[in-house]
């Protein structure tokens, strides 16, 4: 008898312990707001291509710095690419203008 009581105290803490979890606000998670080229600035090759490809352009041209952090792990480095950023832009130019690369489309 004792030992029953015992558990059914323990499944009483468990479940008053349970309803007090459940009921605790969760912390927000952080909020992270990407950046995006608008799409007047994509090359004529992405203007008609899928959503997510012209998201992808558009993120490439506005945060140059994230891309150019991450290394491509398709092959590209055979064509002399040293990181993502690679795939969507050959060159910045000094006027501003970019060159595109169209590895990134197909």
């Amino acid at each position: 008898m004792k030992k029953r009581l015992n558990v059914l105290l323990i499944l009483l803490i468990l479940a008053v312990g349970a309803a007090a979890c459940g009921n605790a606000t969760p912390s927000p998670e952080p909020q992270v707001e990407l950046k995006l080229a608008p799409e007047a600035e994509l090359p004529d090759f992405v203007s008609q291509s899928a959503p997510e490809v012209k998201e992808a352009y558009r993120f490439a041209i506005a945060n140059p710095e994230v891309l150019s952090a991450f290394p491509c792990y398709c092959g590209c480095s055979t064509i002399g690419h040293k990181n993502n950023l690679e795939c969507y832009i050959k060159e910045v130019r000094t006027d501003g203008s970019i060159e595109f690369e169209n590895h990134a489309f197909g």
